[in-house]
């Protein structure tokens, strides 16, 4: 039995993950695993989180299926050779994810699940349409202000496009966020537009209106605390496809 919150069914939430050695404990293996604040936040925002690890036997149809909404998590770098290019010396790939969270992707498309795109998720979501990246940022805009130190969130000023579904969701006036990106947008896919920029002018957000909720965010949401607005709006469009089941 589902449990209820405020009245409503909470929405089964998907949430992509890494596929990593770990540790923990007396144990040093392979593991899929997300940072914690990803399931939080989720949780506030009135979800109940769930783990989709790459699968090698495929089933993202299935999966995608069984849930309500999509997050893609942030992550390494796409793969440039689905854009078109040879990596960069500083470009970190993992084509195994690639597959899988481009399946889901698509999947979500096509049954019409509400996707939240964080960081690696954004960029992701723009190759999927067609679109392209700078594989280095800082090569672009000169600074290192979107990942100061590795390990360590970053934290930037955004400006959000008035009209957009983003606004609708954090409003327009000033926005600070929490970045860990060395890539940006650099074309954007087919049908995506651009719905907050950085003061350097890097796209820090876009959308599809062909689609009632497709959102990337290129900062991550999950790690303040006190703000769940992306995530709840999320949850909810995932409420409204689960009480349409």
């Amino acid at each position: 039995m589902r449990h209820s919150c405020e009245n409503t069914v909470r929405p089964v939430i998907g949430i992509t993950t890494y596929s990593e050695p770990a540790r923990w404990g007396f144990w040093d293996r392979a593991a899929a695993l997300v940072p914690r604040s990803y399931l939080d936040a989720v949780s506030a925002a009135g979800g109940v989180p769930v783990l989709l690890p790459p699968a090698p036997g495929g089933g993202a149809d299935d999966a995608v299926r069984a849930m309500d909404g999509l997050l893609l998590s942030g992550g390494a770098d796409v793969d440039p050779a689905r854009y078109g290019e040879t990596p960069g010396p500083r470009t970190i790939t993992c084509p195994d994810r690639d597959d899988w969270e481009l399946a889901l992707l698509h999947a979500a498309l096509e049954h019409g699940r509400p996707v939240l795109a964080v960081c690696r998720g954004l960029e992701l979501l723009n190759v999927a349409f067609g679109g392209r990246l700078h594989q280095h940022l800082p090569d672009v805009v000169g600074t290192t202000d979107h990942l100061p130190t590795m390990g360590v969130f970053g934290r930037i000023a955004v400006r959000v496009a008035p009209g957009s579904r983003l606004a609708g969701i954090v409003g327009t006036a000033g926005l600070t966020v929490s970045c860990h990106h060395h890539q940006a947008v650099s074309r954007l896919g087919q049908g995506l537009v651009a719905s907050a920029w950085a003061v350097d002018g890097s796209v820090e957000a876009i959308e599809h209106p062909g689609h009632s909720f497709v959102l990337g965010v290129q900062w991550h949401p999950e790690e303040d605390a006190a703000d769940v607005r992306l995530l709840r709006a999320l949850a909810r469009a995932a409420t409204g496809v689960r009480s349409g089941h």
